[in-house]
């Protein structure tokens, strides 16, 4: 039998980094004294650039890969003129869903304030942080309309990016085989942003480890507090939306049993939380569906990869409560339509999120932008962030089977019998 060392796997990697980072971070702010050495070379020097050069190599994927990404998807949505209203109810239900599991969030982190305690401020002021300039409510109306795409693409605004790419979806689904050259252009394009986010993230533990090492040189042991709060406000408000918003959803929607079809689909739940992608559970989903829970593979077959595609509350919520810790880690007041603008952002950017692992820490650079927060907070929940994709990934698949088992009831697609029957069978 040949011995093969099993490698490091790519978040195994980053949370190295953090780790180490976090070490070399509290021996520089402890143990080695203020000198050119520490202060020149490497704290302002050698983790500065590292760490800032790879917060600008994830500024360059955003635009683009959000654009493709939001063709794509909203071209997957155009499609549900196949099934009528069946698709309309789908993607409603899919929305509200995520706008609901914001708020959760933002309620969540509010309430548990991870961000306090870590002053960000000076650190902020040292590295001349460009924040976004705040606008009115009428004028962020206005500016999601685009009178120049070119200037919205090169200036990162994203409301506008996300119009005029989901514009662009919707016009390539109507003219189909028409524009089938360009259509295949956007999905090929995005295959090629998805790999270059394979290959940046591939740097993540080094960007994370300078990132990391210069925050902990200067706040020292304040910044672990505030981190494990972080986690906590996801995994808690994750918990609200999961057993609770769906389970009232389900429950007043159909009458069905919430009990019943956490049970039965928890497999599910476990098999996504292991593998950390809503993609590759599409085919145990609509097969538990059918077979244990009694929906129609008709519906489930449409609605479930939908939901892999634009039904995104986990990440949703993470993105809620990143929010939150970066305002209050940078000391930045935000509004109630700062609040409202991170709904809005958020919902519509899940549309654009691909199914795989960690690409929500990059379209969350987005929801950053829409606030005028400063990317550079997300270094900070990167090297815990693989822990909290998992569950978060379990949490949205569950969601996409909650709403298709509510579609499926409300167009008599449920056979009940096999609703309870394995469950009473399991219970003797």
């Amino acid at each position: 039998m040949k011995n093969e060392k099993k490698k490091i796997g790519l978040s195994s990697q980053i949370f190295i980094g953090l780790i180490g980072g976090a070490i070399v971070g509290l021996i520089f702010n402890y143990l080695i004294p203020q000198s050119y050495i520490r202060d020149v070379v490497f704290v302002d020097g050698l983790f500065y650039i590292l760490g800032q050069g790879f917060i600008r190599l994830m500024q360059m994927l955003v635009v683009p890969l959000v654009f493709c990404s939001l063709v794509c998807g909203s071209m997957a949505i155009g499609d549900t003129k196949q099934l009528g209203k069946v698709g309309v109810r789908t993607i409603i239900f899919y929305l509200i869903t995520t706008a609901l599991a914001i708020t959760v969030a933002l309620s969540v982190a509010n309430i548990i304030n991870p961000g306090i305690g870590l002053n960000m401020g000076n650190i902020q002021a040292a590295d001349n942080v460009t924040v976004a300039t705040k606008t009115s409510f009428s004028q962020t109306m206005l500016n999601i309309i685009p009178t120049n795409i070119f200037y919205g693409l090169t200036n990162g605004k994203m409301l506008q990016v996300i119009f005029f790419a989901l514009f662009v979806g919707i016009i390539l689904t109507r003219l189909d085989d028409k524009a089938s050259t360009v259509s295949n252009f956007f999905s090929e394009f995005n295959d090629v942003m998805m790999e270059m986010t394979m290959l940046v993230m591939k740097a993540a533990p080094y960007g994370v480890f300078c990132l990391i090492a210069r925050t902990f040189a200067s706040t020292g042991f304040s910044a672990f507090v505030p981190m494990l709060k972080y986690m906590g406000s996801v995994l808690l408000a994750l918990f609200v939306q999961c057993f609770f918003v769906y389970t009232i959803l389900l429950k007043t929607s159909t009458g069905l049993s919430p009990v019943v079809f956490i049970k039965k689909f928890f497999p599910v739940m476990a098999f996504a939380f292991s593998t950390a992608t809503s993609n590759a559970t599409i085919p145990l989903s609509i097969e538990t569906l059918k077979d244990k829970l009694g929906v129609s593979k008709k519906i489930s077959s449409f609605t479930i990869p939908l939901g892999a595609t634009i039904n995104m509350d986990g990440t949703s919520i993470m993105q809620g409560v990143a929010v939150v810790f970066a305002a209050q880690a940078y000391g930045i007041d935000l509004s109630m339509l700062d609040y409202l603008t991170v709904i809005g952002t958020a919902t519509i950017a899940s549309i654009g999120t691909a199914g795989v692992p960690s690409v929500g820490l990059i379209t969350l650079t987005m929801v950053f932008n829409s606030v005028g927060l400063p990317i550079e907070a997300i270094a900070l929940i990167m090297g815990i962030d693989r822990i909290l994709d998992m569950t978060r990934t379990a949490v949205n698949i569950t969601g996409d089977a909650i709403c298709t088992t509510v579609i499926a009831n409300s167009n008599k697609q449920v056979d009940k019998d096999t609703f309870y029957k394995k469950f009473e069978k399991d219970a003797i």
